[in-house]
Order: structure tokens, then sequence, then C-alpha cells
């Protein structure tokens, strides 16, 4: 139900099966579920119970009076949660499914529509990637298909960047499969 996994000397993710969770808990609204499950989560990861969560004003979660920096997501059933005592960072799972194929021309660039190809795991891969992206950039004035590029990939390792007026960040990510889901993470900027 609940796992924790040290991914580097800086990063740590956590997940939850949420639906085994409200079962447990004995919860039934998605809200109720989803802020229950990541205090619980986030209690396991950083091993207190002793932390407030708290979100900016455009909704980017932080803790206060800690030094890890945060993301979380979820999708259906499932909730991710990655903390980096290094740099800001970004998370996004996507349960996998071909829903992808009607909004790509939302969020893909030309160069990204011509290698993903109607291909829905690269796809899955590349709307889950920007959404890592956005996260750690914290801001809500990116459009996905014009500020957000992912290079073409062949592996679990993907770069990616953000390019708008004067910022230009550029990231190393991972995209992973956990049961029917895509998810993907920063690793760091380069």
């Amino acid at each position: 139900m609940l796992s924790v996994r040290q991914i580097n000397a800086h990063i740590r993710i956590g997940s939850l099966d949420l639906a085994a969770f409200a079962k447990e808990q004995g919860i039934t609204l998605k809200r109720d579920i989803e802020r229950a499950g990541s205090r619980r989560l986030l209690a396991e990861m950083l091993k207190t119970e002793d932390f407030t969560l708290c979100y900016t004003d455009l909704n980017k979660p932080y803790l206060q009076n800690r030094a890890e920096h945060m993301s979380i997501s979820h999708s259906h059933d499932k909730l991710v949660i990655i903390t980096n005592t290094k740099e800001s960072t970004g998370i996004d799972i996507e349960l996998i499914r071909d829903k992808v194929l009607k909004i790509q021309h939302k969020f893909l660039s030309a160069s990204e529509l011509g290698y993903a190809k109607d291909d829905v795991d690269k796809l899955l891969t590349i709307w889950a990637a920007k959404e890592a992206m956005f996260k750690a950039y914290g801001k809500k004035d990116l459009e996905f298909a014009q500020h957000i590029r992912v290079e073409n990939f062949e592996t679990s390792t993907l770069y990616g960047e953000i390019k708008i007026d004067d910022f230009h960040t550029r990231y190393n990510l991972a995209s992973e499969t956990i049961d029917a889901y895509r998810m993907v993470y920063i690793l760091n900027e380069i």
C-alpha cells in the first residue's frame, strides 16, 4: 500500500495506494483521501509527524520551516510525492490510457509531434515530464507546447527544458512504470 525509496543522496520518492488507504481509514471523499494520504505518506518519508504542509498562492506545495523541496501528484488510485534536499523538484504520475492521443496537439511542439507519432507510452511520458518540470518551475505562465520541451528518448532517462523570457533551465528526468501508471520525476537540473 505504501512505499518509500531513496533515489540518491538528495531524492526520496514515496507512493501510496489511495484506494487501499481510503478503505483502511474509512474516508470516502476524494479530496479528503488525497489530503490525508499526502500527510500519511509525508510522515513516513520525513520520519516524523511534526511538519506543516503548506501551499503557495500558485498551489505549489512546500514544507514550512524545512529545507526539503517537494512535489505531489495523484492519478486515480495512486499518490506519489518526491522530496529533494538540494533543489526544486517535480513529479507526475498518470494512469496509462490512450486519452492522451486526443489532446496531444495541445501540449506537444512540432518536433515532439514528429517523434512521438501517436505512441501512447511516449505521449504519456512527455506529458508527465512536462507536468514535473511545470511543478518545479512553480509559476502559471507556461504554455506546454511552446515553453517546455522534451528531447527524443529511447530509455527511461530523458532530458527536458523550460525556456521562457529570461528563464532557461534544463533537466535530467527519470521515467518509470508502476503498475498501470507512468511516473516521471526530475533527477536534477543540468
